[in-house]
């Protein structure tokens, strides 16, 4: 069976597994903590199946493993003890009384089962390469790349949660920090990381099949479920009418005049 396969059945199993916990929580948000250190499951079962433990299998498996347990505590304590996300609430919505579960388990836990595979192949290409050609300087470059997105979205979640702490700024739009230079600092920073690993893949003969991973995440967040969904939830809030005219909407920049 070959390491693609085996690494397709390990992420529907997974999410398998994450479903069946959601059901019984009754709070689909699960998928949310759940995401993160997938990508760290998915990254040490490679490694250690293919054996290949090359400077470039190792920089990306510590790259990937300091982003996903990073973003599954922040996740994690963020969402503990609170209601189910409001993402997931508006899909129950939608979907009615008619086979909620089984919508549940399409619309968000297959459909990420299938998001997560495919961005998983920038990892594939990587760990299961055993000959790789100027390794030193493409993971280098990649690492240097990863690390500027680390830092938009670790300092940008610390920015908004110090922010939000205590609700002495509940409704009030967070428009300092790097915010200020860009409206999703964190998305911008995640999109960044994965760009950054797909740089390490040069060292391949494959970098082309890892080409897709950072592609799809950076359309996902852009277009579909991290910017759009999170600028619909604030349309209506004139604080933030007035922050979207003169910030930048992903890539940071300076605020319009």
């Amino acid at each position: 069976m070959s390491i693609f396969l085996q690494v397709l059945i390990l992420i529907f199993s997974y999410f398998f597994v994450l479903f069946i916990i959601g059901q019984v929580l009754k709070n689909n948000s699960i998928v949310d903590i759940g995401w993160g250190i997938g990508f760290v499951i998915v990254a040490f079962f490679i490694l250690f199946v293919k054996g290949f433990y090359d400077a470039a299998s190792v920089i990306t498996v510590l790259l990937v493993s300091i982003w996903g347990l990073r973003l599954f505590y922040y996740v994690l304590k963020r969402n503990m003890g609170k209601p189910e996300d409001f993402r997931y609430v508006n899909f129950r919505e939608k979907w009615g009384s008619k086979f909620p579960v089984v919508k549940a388990y399409f619309q968000v836990y297959f459909l990420q089962s299938v998001f997560m595979y495919i961005i998983s192949l920038s990892l594939l290409v990587i760990l299961s390469t055993e000959n790789k050609k100027n390794f030193l300087l493409f993971a280098s470059i990649g690492t240097a790349v990863w690390i500027i997105g680390f830092i938009f979205e670790a300092i940008g979640d610390m920015q908004l949660k110090n922010f939000k702490k205590g609700g002495k700024n509940k409704g009030k739009i967070m428009r300092t920090g790097l915010w200020k230079y860009t409206r999703h600092p964190n998305y911008f920073g995640e999109a960044t990381m994965w760009w950054g690993i797909f740089i390490i893949s040069f060292s391949t003969k494959l970098w082309y099949v890892a080409l897709i991973s950072p592609i799809v995440l950076t359309y996902l967040l852009l277009y579909v479920s991290g910017v759009p969904m999170l600028e619909k939830k604030y349309s209506k809030n004139p604080e933030f009418i007035e922050y979207k005219k003169v910030t930048s909407k992903f890539i940071p920049w300076f605020k319009k005049k």
